[in-house]
């Protein structure tokens, strides 16, 4: 079986390369990108919260992922309807909240690294919104640092430009001049 840092390697080339992402669903029975998504996902606050079912992060075994790959390969998975829980807002109004089973956010979670890794090297450099260590920060830290740079430019093209009049005014005197 292939290592995740593998797997999602090749994933990231094609997507540099462009190339047709092929057999996506067979991934999904790889127990490693399932080893690797719990590593991920089961430092989150929310991961012993129960969805539907009562399955939290405590309860996750080898045995549930093979279950959970199983099903998936056999096309019985089914996803479990999310809970729904109203959660106030700061202006004391509420907001539903989706509550997913464990597995259901496991198999989420797989799938987005899946997905992300081949979309991942196409996105813009400038682009900043829902990214792997990007966000509104490195956005602004990036708009400052090419301000500086422009400036930099600026006067460094207006020092040119002066230089190139003194020129200028130095060959009409030379002209100017009887000799």
């Amino acid at each position: 079986m292939r290592s995740t840092d593998t797997i999602l390697g090749l994933i990231r080339e094609r997507g540099r390369k462009r190339l047709p992402l092929e057999k996506v669903y067979r991934l999904l029975y790889n127990p490693e990108l399932y080893l690797t998504a719990y590593g991920k996902i089961y430092r989150n606050a929310g991961a012993m919260t129960p969805g539907t079912t009562n399955e939290t992060v405590d309860g996750m075994s080898r045995e549930k992922i093979e279950r959970a790959i199983t099903a998936l390969r056999n096309g019985t998975y089914r996803w479990t309807p999310a809970r729904r829980k109203l959660i106030p807002k700061k202006n004391g109004k509420k907001r539903p909240l989706g509550i997913t089973s464990w597995t259901d956010k496991l198999v989420q979670e797989v799938l987005r690294m899946i997905l992300e890794a081949y979309y991942e090297p196409g996105f813009s450099e400038n682009s900043h919104g829902f990214r792997p260590e990007r966000g509104c920060h490195t956005a602004l830290r990036d708009i400052s640092h090419g301000m500086r740079n422009e400036i930099v430019r600026a006067k460094q093209a207006s020092n040119d430009e002066k230089e190139a009049l003194r020129e200028e005014k130095r060959g009409e005197r030379r002209k100017c001049v009887p000799r």
